[in-house]
């Protein structure tokens, strides 16, 4: 008898640390938050609905970072990296290619899983804090690599790369930011379907066996190299795509786009958002862009340091990011009992 069959006999009770039906919104509060997603350009000036656009990029992002670090414990300094180079992979494919920009995302997404699974072959032999510098390295490498004389045929050395935004196809009477924005949307919602599908799969309770006791996953017969270095591959996969929209979007790439300080703000955003849970992506990429404006609001000489304050404020009344409220809201927070 396994030691798990074991406790069950003795009539001790398992209790999940994230309950399935607590991983996504329900399908009253989906179909809501959709509509309101489907209706905003209809009201909303270009440049709201463009930064609305950003904030469907980063949610995606904050998503793929979720899956690698909520979804099977490792930790990632270094998401810039790999959404320079699905944006850099766009932005090539488009100017020097004529290639069509939709056809630019999976080309990106499929170079960036390959990047991030090779990376992920030696970061295998780090964990904690550690691959958190090896990621950090990747990061501050990027941009330097991005202006390297061999390469600036091909990235525009520091003035970077301009990048067309494309009209509405088939005659639709809708303006670039405005048709970008269902585009980008229809992306985000396929990927963000695929990411739940794949944590409820074998290969997602694999990842979540590898968060909780990598040890015990091993004993359990989980390949644990193999889906370390997988996560590490979709993460970086979706990042790229997600990296590929932003530069569409901005319609333009250079190499100081894509410093440290990104990879932070995705980091911080997975942390307001909630770690390993999906649908705070949103939330987290929405505090990484609105809340930095309003601080500035408020006082444009100590910016940094109101962002520092209402930073604290929400990890201190939220510690667990913005999934503590809806657990609150739904009574699925595991209660303590005495032994």
């Amino acid at each position: 008898m396994s030691a798990a069959e074991e406790v069950v006999a003795e009539g001790h009770q398992a209790v999940e640390a994230v309950p399935k039906r607590a991983m996504t919104l329900g399908t009253t509060t989906s179909l809501v938050v959709l509509a309101a997603l489907l209706i905003v350009p209809v009201f909303a000036k270009n440049f709201i609905i463009f930064q609305m656009t950003m904030l469907l990029i980063y949610g995606l992002a904050v998503l793929a970072l979720n899956i690698l670090t909520g979804g099977s414990g490792q930790f990632s300094l270094g998401q810039s990296a790999f959404y320079a180079v699905g944006a850099y992979t766009t932005a090539v494919l488009m100017e020097h290619f004529n290639v069509n920009y939709a056809l630019t995302l999976p080309i990106a997404g499929v170079i960036c899983f390959a990047v991030g699974f090779l990376f992920g072959q030696p970061a295998l032999r780090l964990s904690g804090v550690y691959l958190a510098l090896a990621t950090f390295a990747l990061a501050t490498a990027m941009p330097q690599l991005l202006k390297l004389h061999v390469l600036e045929h091909w990235t525009g050395g520091v003035q970077g790369l301009i990048v067309t935004k494309p009209d509405a196809p088939f005659g639709i009477p809708l303006s670039q930011d405005t048709w970008f924005y269902y585009f980008t949307l229809a992306i985000v919602l396929a990927i963000y379907i695929f990411s739940v599908n794949l944590l409820r799969s074998r290969s997602g309770r694999a990842f979540m066996a590898i968060r909780d006791n990598e040890i015990a996953a091993s004993a359990m017969g989980v390949d644990v190299a193999l889906y370390k270095t997988l996560a590490f591959g979709v993460s970086a996969g979706i990042t790229g795509v997600a990296g590929s929209l932003g530069a569409i979007a901005v319609q333009f790439v250079a190499p100081d786009s894509f410093t440290f300080t990104l990879a932070i703000s995705l980091f911080l955003g997975m942390v307001v958002g909630g770690v390993g849970w999906l649908p705070g992506s949103i939330v987290g990429a929405a505090f990484i862009i609105f809340v930095p404006n309003i601080a500035e609001g408020i006082s444009k000489g100590l910016s940094g340091a109101v962002f520092g304050v209402l930073l604290f404020l929400v990890i201190y009344l939220v510690p667990h990011g913005a999934r503590q409220v809806t657990l609150l809201s739904q009574n699925l927070l595991p209660r303590r009992t005495k032994d």
